[in-house]
């Protein structure tokens, strides 16, 4: 990479796009509604059942500068979703500006790993044990979103929770290979402790990205 194209990755002038794409929001508090999804590449958290794998090294995914970001988002929708990978490591403040400058909604989904940055009006926190969320984000969380694979993650969860701010919306996912395992847990859980909310990913049951 040139030395133009390395200072712009390392401002958030340019980031390493994998996808972008317009399709319906599966998961959580905004789940059914259309939205623009934008996954930018870059991920060392490590999660053992992540479904996007292919995400992880951001040097397979071309710096694309964020003008051309924003002039493909504005074609589609007015509500914008920056996931990842792991989005926070790069510095979200240009496309947030640029975003909302174009007057678009901004939404990120992030385990919280890395310092926030930029300016948003939803941030969904999905924390993973393995890299613990920076204390700074918890109190701006809009959305917390815990993966359950087995029945530790129940307790893991309910951690967390004490973290949030007493508005922020508390789901429990589960993931999606151990389905079948979880979703008890998950009822069982939520009837027992009805501050939680059941999330599914609804995209996968319509089949669509």
């Amino acid at each position: 990479m040139d030395e133009a194209r390395q200072k712009a990755v390392n401002t958030g002038h340019a980031l390493p796009l994998m996808e972008a794409f317009y399709t319906i929001q599966g998961e959580g508090y905004h789940k059914g509604s259309a939205a623009f999804f934008i996954r930018i590449g870059g991920c060392d958290v490590g999660c053992h059942w992540c479904d996007v794998k292919e995400s992880w090294d951001a040097n397979l995914h071309p710096p694309t500068n964020i003008e051309t970001i924003v002039a493909q988002a504005k074609q589609y929708s007015d509500v914008v979703v920056i996931t990842g990978g792991e989005p926070l490591m790069w510095n979200m403040h240009p496309l947030t500006q640029a975003l909302k400058a174009a007057g678009m909604q901004t939404h990120i989904e992030t385990s919280g790993a890395y310092p926030l940055t930029g300016t948003w009006d939803w941030i969904c926190l999905s924390p993973k044990k393995r890299m613990l969320p920076k204390e700074s984000i918890y109190t701006a969380a809009n959305e917390l979103k815990v993966i359950v694979y087995n029945k530790d993650d129940l307790q893991f969860a309910e951690q967390q929770a004490e973290h949030v701010a007493e508005n922020c919306k508390l789901y429990l996912q589960p993931e999606w290979s151990r389905r079948e395992q979880a979703i008890p847990l998950i009822v069982q859980h939520v009837l027992d402790h009805p501050k939680w909310l059941a999330s599914l990913q609804t995209h996968k049951y319509l089949n669509i990205p």
